[in-house]
């Protein structure tokens, strides 16, 4: 189950506090297993599960992507930014999706000055969801 622990506490709130609850939204990981000490993966590891990622967003056609955390906006994007670069606006993603990158919730509980960007990006996703008439 992705999400778990402090970290999945904290995202249950980030979504509740936009009126969301996790039976509202996908959640689906970059690897479908485990990196080993729960490393960040590997690039190779990235590009070997990427294609089954994007398989399952193609299957669920969602309107709007939210990517948590710098590993999954740089796979998703295709991209070497920094978060602090890519986050705050919506990204063309596959010519068919728009892609918002924040922070990840466990960077939060480390880090909790990015707290104020992270609820930024989630009222511009909120406003977006909404502006595209989006029901959950």
């Amino acid at each position: 189950e992705p999400f778990v622990g402090r970290a999945g506490r904290l995202l249950d709130k980030i979504l509740e506090a936009i009126n969301f609850s996790r039976d509202d939204v996908y959640i689906a990981n970059i690897l479908k297993h485990r990196p080993p000490n729960n490393r960040n993966p590997k690039s190779e590891e990235r590009e070997r599960s990427l294609p089954f990622l994007l398989r399952q967003i193609d299957l669920i056609k969602p309107k709007l992507i939210l990517s948590l955390g710098k590993v999954s906006a740089q796979t998703l994007l295709d991209s070497n930014l920094s978060l602090s670069r890519m986050r705050g606006r919506f990204h063309n993603f596959r010519d068919d999706y728009e892609l918002l990158a924040t922070y990840h919730p466990a960077a939060l509980l480390r880090h909790p000055k990015w707290k104020r960007p992270t609820w930024e990006d989630m009222q511009m996703l909120r406003k977006r969801y909404d502006e595209l008439g989006c029901q959950p």
